[in-house]
């Protein structure tokens, strides 16, 4: 009988919030990949200590403070020059001292992504790199961080280039990495991310609505997701003061970083509504209790300006039976078709108002919804996770036909 794999899922620029998106997606991969492999996960901080699950979560830096108030799972945003570089010790410090325990490493992708494989591969410990997103827009945060955004994002190309396999989670970034940052296509492997079809289902909308307390009669916009650069609910929201008269509810459930910015832009809207970080479970209830759901990238923060995410939102969404208004821009190009199953629009203030003043009637809307249901590509995470798990058989088999590139520490 072979023995089972060990990989290690690393994500060194997150925390481990299980509210929170980027967290989700490794611990629904890291739940189905366990059933191929003994899986362990790893963040800088644990700040939800999984329960029940069938793998293992460690912490990359234990002694890290956590900060207060946290909006998102991002673990270095913020972080001061001094603070990086010890924690990229606390990095080296967890391959040199662990990583011997694992026959394959998965990085997932942060500000210095293939830094982590990068120092696997000295080790002789085959890693991939898994990306999302191609970083290549101006820093923000002042000059200062600016310049270190800059400088990390070069790092990160070099190292990237150097992994001896990036997985990507669309053609499209694949397209990205290659043409902005040098990466040879051999070395990308495009393997999607998966839906929780057992949770993301269709569900009663007025069992939905009575469980949160929400008004059973009003046509209601729900936005699920991070609060962050590259979404912008800041044009559906002008869009809304621009029609104070236009009775439609948006409820946004989430957090991140312009939270605070999107609650300045709604202040004295009553329609608008920010419920915070929910639940995983509960989330599709909120998709349930919509008559439109939202997906408002900003398609300026991607490389050529298009959408290369995954955008699990909207396959969620869409198995929850829902209709999806988002931009007519790269990866979402092929998932939602215009008139049939949701809205594509440029995200601008005109073009949401459009929109909301012509929008369709319940039943109309209800209809789409089943049709993205029943025409949407199917995904799973199993399939992912078989995916991924071939991989890393490979990558596995490589380091067993050749010698370490060094001594392992004893």
């Amino acid at each position: 009988m072979r023995r089972r794999l060990s990989i290690c899922y690393a994500a060194p620029g997150h925390d481990l919030l299980a509210s929170a998106g980027p967290t989700r997606n490794v611990l629904s991969l890291a739940r189905a990949l366990a059933a191929h492999a003994d899986v362990t996960v790893a963040f800088r901080r644990v700040l939800d200590a999984p329960a029940g699950e069938p793998f293992r979560a460690l912490e990359l830096e234990p002694k890290a403070p956590a900060r207060a108030g946290r909006a998102d799972d991002a673990a270095v945003r913020g972080a001061s020059a001094g603070e990086f570089l010890r924690y990229l010790a606390a990095l080296r410090r967890f391959v040199d001292g662990r990583g011997g325990g694992f026959d394959v490493v998965l990085e997932k992708s942060w500000l210095l992504s293939g830094y982590l494989a990068r120092r696997c591969g000295r080790r002789g410990l085959p890693a991939a790199v898994v990306e999302n997103v191609v970083r290549v827009e101006g820093g923000t945060g002042g000059l200062a961080r600016g310049l270190r955004a800059r400088v990390a994002r070069a790092a990160s190309g070099r190292l990237l280039r150097r992994a001896p396999l990036v997985i990507a989670e669309t053609e499209e970034l694949k397209r990205a990495l290659v043409r902005h940052l040098g990466l040879a296509p051999e070395r990308i492997e495009v393997i999607g991310l998966g839906v929780d079809a057992d949770l993301f289902r269709p569900r009663d909308r007025s069992a939905a609505r009575r469980a949160l307390g929400l008004d059973p009669a009003a046509p209601l916009m729900l936005y699920a997701g991070v609060l962050d650069r590259t979404h912008d609910l800041a044009p559906v929201l002008a869009a809304l003061r621009a029609a104070p008269r236009l009775a439609l509810e948006l409820h946004v459930v989430g957090d991140g970083e312009l939270r605070a910015r999107y609650e300045a832009l709604a202040a004295g809207d009553a329609r608008v509504a920010f419920h915070g970080r929910v639940e995983h479970a509960a989330v599709p209830h909120w998709i349930a209790a919509a008559d439109l759901c939202l997906a408002p990238y900003d398609p300026a923060a991607f490389p050529d300006g298009e959408v290369a995410y995954s955008t699990l939102k909207i396959p969620e969404y869409q198995a929850c039976a829902r209709a999806v208004a988002s931009v007519a821009s790269g990866r979402v190009r092929a998932l939602i078709r215009p008139g049939a199953t949701g809205f594509l629009l440029a995200n601008d203030p005109a073009s949401w108002g459009a929109l909301l003043f012509d929008l369709p009637p319940r039943e109309r809307l209800d209809a789409m919804g089943r049709e993205a249901r029943n025409t949407a590509p199917a995904c799973c995470w199993a399939d992912t996770a078989l995916a991924y798990w071939s991989a890393c058989e490979r990558l596995a088999g490589v380091r067993a036909a050749g010698a370490p590139a060094e001594p392992r520490p004893r």
